[in-house]
């Protein structure tokens, strides 16, 4: 099968790539140095509809898939500039526009279309828990019309930059479940009302991606805001997450073909030894490597969001691409530094930035490890690994 481009496909990545030419790399490298959020940036794409892209136009948004999302961000990322900042509204809908009650997207998504709400924040990992979501510890209890939830959060991003959160929470204790995956549901936390009962503490790390530890105590929730049923919420979350994988696989492509980008120009223009650096087969062959890789990473890509735009859960592709993706970036990141030399590390040429934020896919969202354990036991049908 081969994925090409539509016309109206190839207006959005020039539409895109046309925006991101208004954040040059000292834009970002300033936001870098001063550890700080991309507001002008977002308020952009938000002023351009295209983090709606996936809100249905009854609701006011532009109604595209996952296909059109990956294009958006694949582009922003190839651009030099960086998704991350924005993404989670992006695979967050695909809860919510699965699962969501009709009064739900009604109350919330025209204004997320306006751009008068952001959803941005995703609560759902745990310290002890780490990657094993259903151990979280988290507990929401229903009291009348509201849930009381009470436990922590941790690597939740953008949670300043949010008006609502996602937020997966344990309703029936572990012990009392038949299996471990029920009891486990997802709110809707209108954060407008209730950031002041949440603890925060930022967490800093080795890039410019604000992320935080959250601390629940009593936070009041309204019963409306349970997404679907109660008990129900881990199979809910499988929804956003494999939107999520194949959207941050996009982002990581984008990055991938960056790297490619700069290195190929840079390789051809150097001279050293009186002639061009790129003619010698050691700094040739990793370039060329990365990108044949990068090309079949991107095709698993297109096949996991075709298949999620077609109504199935392609868990398989999803976390196909993501792993690919990110082994086919952190390939071209480091022939991309290898290429470039002493002055890869140099701040103004931008791959030491890039390069930092390279290495992360290989860890998160979901680590490289999980993806294989998954692909061993759920697709090969090998004995369970953990």
């Amino acid at each position: 099968m081969k994925f090409a481009l539509t016309p109206e496909q190839i207006r959005i990545r020039d539409a895109v790539a046309k925006l991101c030419a208004n954040y040059p790399p000292k834009y970002w490298r300033e936001l870098d140095d001063a550890r700080a959020y991309p507001e002008e940036f977002v308020n952009h794409l938000i002023r351009d509809g295209w983090l709606a892209c996936l809100i249905p136009e009854e609701y006011g948004g532009a109604g595209l898939g996952i296909v059109e999302a990956s294009l958006i961000l694949e582009t922003i990322n190839r651009s030099g500039c960086s998704g991350a900042a924005a993404h989670a509204q992006m695979y967050t809908m695909g809860t919510i526009l699965r699962h969501g009650s009709p009064e739900q997207k009604a109350r919330y998504l025209p204004a997320i279309a306006r751009g008068e709400l952001r959803l941005q924040a995703f609560g759902i990992t745990e310290p002890e828990a780490g990657s094993d979501s259903t151990r979280i510890r988290t507990t929401a209890v229903r009291q009348g019309d509201w849930y009381v939830i009470n436990g922590g959060k941790i690597f939740t991003s953008r949670f300043q930059h949010s008006d609502l959160m996602l937020l997966l929470a344990r309703t029936t204790p572990y012990e009392a479940v038949q299996r471990k995956t029920d009891g486990l549901s997802v709110f809707l936390v209108d954060l407008r009302e209730s950031r002041d009962q949440i603890e925060v503490q930022p967490i800093r790390t080795m890039i410019n991606h604000e992320t935080n530890q959250l601390f629940f105590r009593d936070l009041r929730v309204p019963a409306e805001n349970l997404i679907g049923e109660e008990g129900r919420g881990f199979s809910y979350i499988l929804d956003g997450m494999n939107a999520e994988r194949i959207l941050v696989a996009s982002e990581v492509l984008g990055d991938g073909y960056w790297f490619i980008d700069k290195a190929t120009r840079y390789v051809s223009e150097r001279v050293v030894f009186g002639r061009p650096i790129g003619m010698n087969q050691g700094v040739q062959f990793p370039i060329a490597q990365a990108y044949a890789q990068l090309e079949a990473a991107s095709l698993m890509r297109w096949q996991a969001a075709y298949a999620f735009d077609a109504g199935e859960r392609p868990g398989f592709e999803a976390n196909a691409a993501k792993l690919l993706a990110s082994q086919a970036t952190w390939a071209a990141a480091n022939a991309a530094m290898d290429a470039f030399g002493g002055y890869g590390y140099a701040r103004d040429y931008d791959i030491e930035r890039k390069f930092r934020e390279a290495r992360l896919p290989m860890v998160a969202p979901v680590s490289n490890n999980l993806v294989l354990s998954y692909i061993g036991q759920h697709v090969l049908k090998m004995p369970r690994s953990y």
